[in-house]
Formats: structure tokens, C-alpha cells, sequence
């Protein structure tokens, strides 16, 4: 396994965590997404979440830290992701460029550990990066991080983050790209019962379902929303969010939506 980090928990009987995803931060404070200044919008989601009491034992950032792969656009998060109390882990999202995420993001309680452990959970951030697509594929070496994380003894039950959606999401230009052996990893998730919530990001919108004894969960961006059920890109104008989670020591799963006006 790869470096392993240990989360600090406030609770006993539980593990809180906050997801964001897609903050597709900007190198130069004039650009804009879609006409959205990502950092101010980031801002104002990272400032909904520290009013959250109690403040999550983490937060867990689930890929497109950046818009375009640059130095300045990762300093430029790394500022804003400093602003909070609770420790941060970043993966990498098909915006990102991975190596320059590991450079400029490992500072202080920011981190791009992959393998964490928290009370009872072991959670696994997964790399779907895939050189010049905007598609997702778990290599051979990420699908063996992947079975060596499910298969260690302890803890009892795994949270599983990673950027591409493994499911289709019934939105042809979005399935297009999203993870492309899919197939594999859930029949992966499907062998082991410990796995009890996935969570993805990339499609800049909400999901939740259920396949066996894992809940499956996308999570809306901290900027642009794209408008579900669609077979091209349309704007939504849903605002920013994040999802919180909490993560039982009975392996039960209970979570919610945030919605922050921006």
C-alpha cells in the first residue's frame, strides 16, 4: 500500500467528512468558466463549510482542482483550501495534471494521500487521470491499490473517492467521458461487502443511488453546474455545493446536500 495517513476524529461512533469537487480553479484572477469567477465561488463554499459545527474531522476534494493545468492556478487553491480548520485531501480529475498536483498541493494539512484511515473506515482516493482525454481509466497499478485496500484487514468498512463516475448518469455527452472500465471496478466493489459509499465527481451535479450494500454518490460542483439528462453541455443554473458525510462505526452511511448561494 502507499503512504497511509490517519485522520483524527471528534466523534467516537463516527467519521464526518465534507465532499467538494470541480473547483476548477483559474491561473489569473480575471478568467472565468462559463462566465463564473471559480475562486469566488470556491470562496464562498469553503465559508458555508466553516460554519458547519462540528467542523468535519476532513475534507475530501475529488478532482478538476484546477481548470488548466498550471503552477499559479494550484498555488491559487492552495491559498484558498488553506482558509479552513479541518485537514484536505485532493485526488486528480481529468483537468488536473497529477504530478503538479502532488508539487504544489502537499503543504501543511493539505495533502494528496491516497490512503487514509478514520475510526472504523479506511477511505481510497482513486486516480481515473487519463493523458489527454477528458475520460477516466483505473490503471492496472490503481486497480491493484484498489483490491490491496480492500483486501487489509482493518478497518472494517471503506469509503471509495474518485473523479469519474463509474455508472451511467443517463447523459450521452457526460457518459462519454466518464470511467471507461467501469465495469471492472464494480465487479471489484461488488466481491467486497465492506465497501459502503462511493463518491465521484466530474458531471457537476447531484446523484445518489444504491447498488448492494454501497451507497453511490455524485456531488455538485463548487462552480458551473451542468444540467442533468442531457445529450450535450447546457448550463444549469442550480448554485454551488458540497456534500457532507457521516460514516457510522456500524458501517451505516448517512448524508447530505448543501447548496450555497454564490
Amino acid at each position: 500500500m502507499s503512504e497511509h495517513h490517519v485522520i483524527q476524529t471528534a466523534k467516537q461512533d463516527r467519521v464526518n467528512l465534507i465532499q467538494i469537487t470541480d473547483t476548477h480553479i483559474m491561473g489569473h484572477p480575471d478568467d472565468r468558466f462559463d462566465g463564473v469567477d471559480t475562486a469566488a465561488t470556491l470562496a464562498a463554499v469553503l465559508g458555508r463549510i466553516e460554519q458547519v459545527e462540528p467542523a468535519p474531522d476532513a475534507i475530501l476534494v475529488t478532482g478538476d482542482l484546477v481548470h488548466d493545468p498550471e503552477t499559479g492556478a494550484y498555488d491559487r487553491l492552495l491559498r484558498l483550501l488553506e482558509t479552513v480548520r479541518s485537514p484536505v485531501f485532493c485526488l486528480p480529475g481529468n483537468h488536473d495534471d497529477p504530478g503538479m498536483m502532488h508539487e504544489r498541493l502537499n503543504r501543511g494539512p493539505i495533502r494528496t494521500v491516497k490512503n487514509l484511515t478514520a475510526g472504523n473506515w479506511r477511505i481510497l482516493l482513486l486516480d481515473t487521470w487519463m493523458p489527454g482525454s477528458h475520460a477516466g481509466r483505473l490503471s492496472k497499478k490503481e486497480m491493484q491499490f484498489l483490491v490491496d485496500g480492500l483486501d487489509a484487514e482493518r478497518p472494517e468498512f471503506v469509503l471509495i473517492a474518485l473523479h469519474h463516475p463509474p455508472v451511467s448518469l443517463a447523459s450521452s455527452w457526460m457518459d462519454a467521458m466518464g470511467l471507461e472500465n467501469a465495469d471492472g471496478f464494480l465487479s471489484v466493489i461488488d466481491r467486497h461487502t465492506r465497501v459502503r459509499a462511493v463518491i465521484w465527481g466530474h458531471a457537476h451535479q447531484e446523484y445518489e443511488n444504491r447498488r448492494a450494500q454501497s451507497l453511490l454518490m455524485g456531488t455538485p460542483s463548487t462552480c458551473v453546474q451542468f444540467k442533468p439528462g442531457t445529450n450535450r453541455y447546457i448550463k444549469d443554473d442550480r448554485p454551488p455545493g458540497f456534500r457532507q458525510l457521516f460514516l457510522y462505526e456500524d458501517g451505516s452511511v448517512k448524508t447530505r446536500l448543501q447548496r450555497v448561494a454564490a
